[in-house]
């Protein structure tokens, strides 16, 4: 059986030709499709005859709440979705200013084993499909009542890790007869796969690219995040150097501050050095507490004086809000309490 959120716009309209349909069903369709339809029966322009055609070899996947959680401090809501074959994965919703965002996830775990992070905890289970993807955007937004503006890929699993299906959400959910979320307001996280950084510029689409960098220097990456075995902090920021020219796109580094591991002036300093090129942004996190690991965050003074180095030394640094702390918002930690 086929989900049709897994198939592109020209992809939909190639089926359903094979299938003996006029073209402009599949503007139909697809537009159905990114309501939040959850069978044929509720596409009402559509003939018996080819709801029962479509019935026979295809379906529109859907994502069940297995739980929901709102914040009482800022209102962040917290899904847990269930997936038709039992297997969860998180999403959060965020009220800014300038509307909605969500944070969604690309994978049933991850196989990256960040030390900081409760979603690696157990490993990698599976890829989600596109269409699994971009149902956490339709579905939040059919519970929410209000449109979501924005999405960050930075929810559970490696994004870059699953290239090809996030590209194919990724034209999706921009498409003008879909959702039709701009790619500038599209923000994706990669902990640093590098060959997958080299493919994803040479896609030319204006995302907002994010680097999970965490640490100024080799040894103390290595110590923290595993793919720096592989993927070294030299081959990765030659990588976004490679992607600042071909994009033309700025680079933000997302820094988890872990207190007495990557924390210290010296480590402001050297990553000032590291990255002063690259005209980057520096997204400051005090580090979530996970109950496996012993990893503590810093003072807010502490944390403060970190964000001022790195500004007095030319890097533009801000420390990011925490949303939903009274529901646990960080990606993985209510998916593992449940399971």
């Amino acid at each position: 059986m086929i989900d049709l959120k897994d198939f592109e716009y020209d992809e939909l309209t190639e089926y359903l030709m094979s299938i003996g349909e006029k073209k402009f069903r599949a503007e139909q369709i697809f537009s159905w499709l990114h309501k939040g339809v959850k069978s044929y029966e509720e596409m009402t322009n559509l003939s018996r005859d080819i709801r029962e055609k479509l019935n026979r070899e295809t379906y529109v996947s859907t994502l069940s709440v297995r739980e929901k959680l709102v914040s009482e401090i800022d209102g962040t809501v917290k899904y847990l979705f269930e997936l038709p074959d039992g297997n969860c994965i998180e999403s959060v919703v965020m009220r800014y200013h300038h509307g909605l965002t969500i944070c969604i996830s690309s994978q049933v775990g991850c196989r990256m084993g960040c030390r900081f992070c409760a979603s690696t905890i157990g490993g990698l289970y599976r890829n989600l499909t596109a269409g699994e993807i971009l149902n956490q955007v339709i579905f939040a937004q059919k519970d929410m009542g209000e449109r979501i503006g924005n999405i960050v890929i930075m929810g559970i699993g490696e994004p870059l890790d699953n290239y090809d299906n996030i590209i194919k959400f990724l034209h999706n959910v921009n498409h003008e007869k879909g959702l039709n979320i701009g790619y500038r307001h599209i923000t994706l996280s990669t902990c640093g796969v590098v060959p997958m950084i080299y493919r994803l510029a040479d896609e030319k689409l204006p995302i907002t690219l994010t680097i999970s960098l965490h640490a100024p220097n080799n040894s103390i990456r290595n110590s923290i995040m595993p793919v720096n075995h592989k993927y070294n902090i030299e081959e990765l920021l030659n990588a976004c150097r490679y992607y600042f020219e071909a994009t033309n796109r700025r680079i933000s580094f997302e820094y988890s501050l872990i207190h007495g591991v990557n924390d210290s002036m010296s480590d402001a300093e050297e990553l000032a050095a590291r990255i002063a090129d690259l005209h980057g942004h520096v997204n400051l996190i005090p580090v979530n507490k996970v109950e496996e690991r012993s990893f503590e965050k810093g003072s807010i003074g502490d944390i403060k004086a970190f964000q001022e180095r790195l500004v007095s030394l030319g890097i533009n640094a801000t420390v990011r809000r925490e949303l939903g702390a009274d529901i646990s918002a960080s990606c993985g930690q209510l998916r593992k309490k449940v399971l």
